[in-house]
């Protein structure tokens, strides 16, 4: 009986092990922070409709500014090492670039506009990384001696909010490697920003993916979240509402505006997942709405819009 019992507990013991072994770990990419691309000279400039918007040129500090790759895969080796798989940020920039070719040759079918993205939701949208380690590093020389100061932001790919952080100096050196006196002064810190990142995807992962879903209408449109469908007379706007309900997880989410032309959702709680346990976006799970909504009774055509990963606007009317 004693052995028997022994035996039990120590399956369970092992398939409570194996069950934190296969705990699902957030995707990462460290990137240089927007703070010290700017103090280093390596900033460019894009149009943003008009607005010209100051962004990172990442590529340019990997080819001109060595010590980039090395610290960034010294911070890379010591997240590794705590079982969180990173996305390399120069393979994505080169996939980016690929992808920054096509676009240049694609232009709307209706318009012949060019497409328009922020170069920095175009690395996100390419790295597909759940989180982004914004690091910014500063050396700092007393005699023969160095130290490194060091601030490490985690930020959701999705929102941009923080979620993490870790700040400190590390002991003076002699050494002259600037990647190793990072990896010292971060050690102390790396536990205790790692924790913090992974609670910040359990609770993703329990209570969804936050985002941003807004609905618009085109003014030669002929209806408006006013309108009633079905025997029940529904309005459009309670009808978006009742598929949030069903479809966000928990039914969690914010209505921060409705009007008769436009509605705002905020801290939209999508699934990381679908039925089949793959890994789904916003874009995937807004088009849901929107097909649902393009479907009778309602038959709305309609146009999906993103802005970066986690804002996605449906305007209804016409494509």
């Amino acid at each position: 009986m004693k052995k028997n019992i022994t035996f039990t507990l120590g399956i369970i013991l092992f398939s409570i092990s194996i069950g934190f072994s296969q705990a699902k770990k957030p995707t990462l990419m460290v990137v240089p922070s927007d703070v010290w691309c700017n103090q280093n000279g390596y900033m460019t400039t894009y149009d943003n409709q008009g607005s010209i918007t100051n962004v990172p040129d990442y590529k340019r500090a990997f080819q001109e500014n060595a010590e980039v790759l090395q610290v960034i895969s010294q911070i890379n080796g010591l997240m590794s090492e705590r079982g969180f798989p990173l996305k390399n940020m120069e393979s994505a920039i080169k996939t980016l670039e690929s992808n920054a070719a096509e676009d240049n040759m694609r232009t709307s079918k209706d318009s012949g506009s060019e497409v328009n993205e922020s170069p920095i939701d175009a690395l996100k949208k390419t790295a597909k990384a759940d989180i982004i380690i914004q690091l910014t590093w500063t050396v700092n020389k007393t005699g023969p001696k160095k130290s490194i100061s060091f601030n490490l932001q985690g930020l959701d790919a999705y929102t941009d909010k923080q979620v993490a952080t870790a700040v400190g100096t590390g002991e003076p050196s002699f050494s002259a490697e600037t990647s190793v006196l990072l990896s010292e002064a971060v050690l102390a810190h790396m536990d205790n920003f790692t924790e913090t990142l992974q609670t910040h995807f359990d609770d993703m992962f329990e209570n969804g993916r936050e985002i941003i879903v807004r609905i618009q209408t085109w003014d030669d449109w002929d209806g408006d979240l006013e309108t009633e469908y079905g025997d029940e007379g529904e309005e459009l706007g309670y009808i978006i509402e009742n598929w949030l309900d069903d479809n966000t997880v928990k039914g969690r989410y914010n209505t921060t505006d409705m009007t008769e032309s436009m509605a705002l959702f905020e801290q939209v709680r999508m699934p990381l997942f679908n039925d089949k346990g793959r890994a789904i976006d916003a874009r995937r799970f807004v088009k849901e709405l929107s097909d649902y909504l393009k479907s009778p009774p309602f038959s709305i055509p309609n146009k999906l819009v993103m802005k970066g990963l986690g804002r996605a606007t449906i305007i209804l009317g016409g494509k």
